[in-house]
């Protein structure tokens, strides 16, 4: 590394934040086989290589995220001498930030917070996957996942972001029409339960019905949170929402609302990649907005 020609680092920093050689070129004011045989020289020097080549352009290898980590660093200790310290700020992060998390944290929470992370961060894409499942960090589909559970295995770096509380909820023409439960035990009693579908769950931490009261099952089911929330919108029976979307719908209304069910988000990155420039800034605005949002996420 010591050997390495600072430009050659350089060259390899454009093309991870362009993420291809011609759009690397163009801001280094070369042409794309020039960037090419830079990069082939500095992989040659390293004895490593640093980018596969996909349909789309150049996509960091393991090796090349270990390097990038360090090659930030030089490239904002080296802008924060004399005259270019005020271009070296949050400003400077490029490349593409992809978050995977749950479905209803995701839409119901995070993306209400974006607009903030994009103000500070506008050269970085965001690619904010919220879905019914995580992706695999340890396959590098993600930079970072907020998941349910504290990864088990794996080279993985978790602490946790917050505990977030759920409750069953209904509309108010559902309750007109069908009564409002007094215990748990009523549930069973006449109610249509709304929930998810217990062989597509793709997590254990899903299963709540059976916390409310044992034995209790959905017969309308879906794989979706923000589907579930629609059918109870709808009137179409009593289900779990974390207060978070539950509370956040006026046309809901709390059903036995001291039966409550916590869980945990965890926040996870892996351990290669973790003190890249883009996914600190990324983790930093997570715990941001989960701190500033604690009382959304857990109610008293």
């Amino acid at each position: 590394m010591q050997a390495t020609d600072w430009s050659d680092l350089q060259t390899f920093l454009a093309i991870a934040r362009a993420g291809q050689l011609a759009r690397a070129g163009s801001a280094m004011g070369v042409d794309a086989s020039t960037m090419g045989r830079r990069l082939r020289r500095l992989e040659a020097r390293l004895g490593v290589t640093l980018f596969e080549q996909t349909r789309e352009g150049q996509v960091l290898t393991e090796a090349g995220e270990g390097l990038l980590a360090r090659v930030e660093a030089m490239d904002h200790a080296a802008a924060g001498i004399g005259e270019g310290a005020a271009a070296g700020g949050a400003s400077a992060i490029h490349g593409t930030l992809r978050i995977s998390v749950s479905e209803g944290f995701g839409s119901w929470f995070l993306a209400r917070q974006v607009p903030e992370f994009a103000e500070a961060h506008p050269a970085l894409t965001l690619d904010l996957v919220a879905s019914s499942g995580f992706l695999s960090l340890s396959k590098r589909e993600a930079d970072i996942a907020v998941t349910l559970s504290r990864p088990k295995a794996g080279p993985m770096v978790a602490r946790k972001l917050s505990d977030y509380a759920l409750r069953l909820y209904a509309s108010r023409a559902y309750l007109d029409h069908h009564g409002q439960p007094r215990a748990p035990g009523d549930l069973a009693q006449g109610h249509r339960l709304i929930g998810y579908i217990p062989d597509l769950l793709y997590a254990p931490e899903l299963r709540y019905l059976d916390e409310i009261h044992p034995g209790l099952a959905p017969t309308l089911r879906s794989s979706s949170i923000n589907a579930q929330h629609q059918l109870l919108a709808a009137g179409a029976g009593i289900g779990v929402l974390p207060c978070f979307i539950g509370d956040a719908d006026a046309g809901l209304v709390p059903v036995l609302p001291e039966r409550r069910v916590t869980r945990t988000f965890w926040l996870v990155t892996h351990k290669d990649t973790h003190q890249l420039a883009r996914v600190r800034a990324g983790k930093d605005w997570i715990l941001g907005a989960v701190q500033r949002g604690r009382q959304v996420l857990l109610p008293d």
